[in-house]
């Protein structure tokens, strides 16, 4: 049997979560950035040892948080240096709802130089969301020009 390497369905790249409550999490998902469970493995005691959503079509594989096995969830490290980066195309509605399922706004959604309406969300797990809706084009020189005024705006 020929098996590919890389299954047709998923990216080379795939955020995997450890949430504490990766079920809640689920739940939470679906309701937030309309996921789709497509599978959902829970082990002896419970707990999900792997379940896989899809966002907008693209996987994402969470996990309960193990700290036997050092699983640990930004609840347990107070806090996440990661953002997940979501482009929808209404990023007001998209960010709304997602507060309205239980995020917690960190950046209102507003027009960014880079040419994307853009706004931040943390879940309930600890996980932080950027989210985006691209109105225009910037080239690279724009986008640097532009960030290059921004911070000479906000030194002043």
């Amino acid at each position: 049997m020929n098996v590919k390497p890389i299954p047709e369905d998923m990216h080379r790249v795939t955020p995997h979560l450890i949430c504490a409550g990766a079920a809640k999490a689920i739940e939470f998902y679906k309701k937030a950035f309309g996921a789709v469970e497509e599978a959902r493995l829970p082990g002896p005691d419970g707990r999900l040892m792997h379940a896989v959503i899809r966002i907008h079509g693209d996987a994402v594989m969470l996990v309960d948080e193990m700290p036997e096995w050092g699983a640990l969830s930004p609840k347990a490290l107070k806090g996440s240096p990661v953002t997940l980066h979501l482009y929808v195309e209404d990023v007001d509605a998209s960010v709304k709802r997602a507060v309205d399922a239980g995020a917690k706004l960190t950046m209102p959604v507003a027009d960014m130089f880079w040419g994307d309406r853009y706004g931040k969300v943390e879940d309930p797990f600890g996980h932080h969301w950027s989210v985006a809706t691209r109105q225009r084009e910037v080239s690279l020189e724009e986008a640097q020009k532009a960030m290059r005024e921004m911070a000479r705006t906000a030194k002043a």
